[in-house]
């Protein structure tokens, strides 16, 4: 196979083999495993850096695609620009989501949150970055006063908080500071916090980075077909 060739030892040999794996996974719709043990079966001594895989295994969930809009991109690149920028200063532009309180167009399927107090529009659900739910309560036995925040039935979590990217309106109070509150850029009512190196959502789960928004600071609001915004308090 002429895969062989490429992966002989040299510098960059970890580099060579996430290349060749990533060819396969595109080109022959294999998973980041399937692929990888196929590299291995060819050359056994074929090894990629743990950075590499977890790129790789970012890849596969996007579906072999580089999506710059899907929500596994954007915490990839959060998570990067955490690693490689400590002070926090110089951010790129394209870190930080449109403002929708200045956008001339919105996508009908986004649905947009306002500031509780003076309607002010602050982001999109496109911006919610999900995550994976946590312990719960054992996620918090650690603290003498336990307060994480409701719990449903059967020990189901109900977070309390939105984590997003970040937005526009936040530049100025991310810059350079790695930890902060979010306030409303128009009435500069408290809305969250925000922290580069993570923070815990009530559900037990650790965010990293956090940019915090609490649902009881914001609205709800869908937009009706003839365009008028209808407000939808949760």
């Amino acid at each position: 196979m002429h895969y062989k060739k490429q992966l002989s030892s040299h510098a960059g040999v970890s580099r060579s083999v996430a290349i060749v794996t990533a060819y396969l996974m595109k080109t022959n719709n294999l998973s980041f495993q399937e692929a990888y043990a196929f590299v291995q079966a060819i050359k056994p001594d074929a090894k990629m850096n743990e950075g590499f895989e977890w790129q790789l295994k970012l890849y596969e969930k996007m579906g072999c695609k580089v999506d710059v809009n899907s929500t596994i991109y954007k915490q990839y690149r959060l998570k990067n620009i955490t690693e490689n920028c400590p002070e926090m200063e110089d951010l790129p532009g394209n870190v930080f989501a449109v403002d929708p309180n200045t956008a001339h167009q919105i996508p009908n399927h986004d649905i947009l949150y306002r500031c509780r107090k003076c309607r002010r529009l602050l982001f999109r659900s496109s911006s919610i970055l999900p995550h994976d739910e946590g312990k719960g309560p054992a996620a918090f036995a650690h603290k003498k006063v336990s307060e994480p925040g409701p719990f449903g039935r059967a020990g189901q979590t109900n977070c309390t908080s939105y984590f997003i990217e970040p937005v526009q309106w936040m530049e100025a109070a991310l810059l350079g500071v790695l930890e902060g509150q979010l306030l409303c850029p128009k009435c500069t009512s408290k809305l969250g916090s925000f922290h580069w190196h993570g923070e815990q959502c009530s559900c037990g789960h650790w965010v990293t980075p956090a940019f915090q928004i609490h649902k009881n600071r914001v609205d709800e609001v869908k937009r009706l077909p003839i365009g008028e915004l209808q407000t939808v308090r949760k």
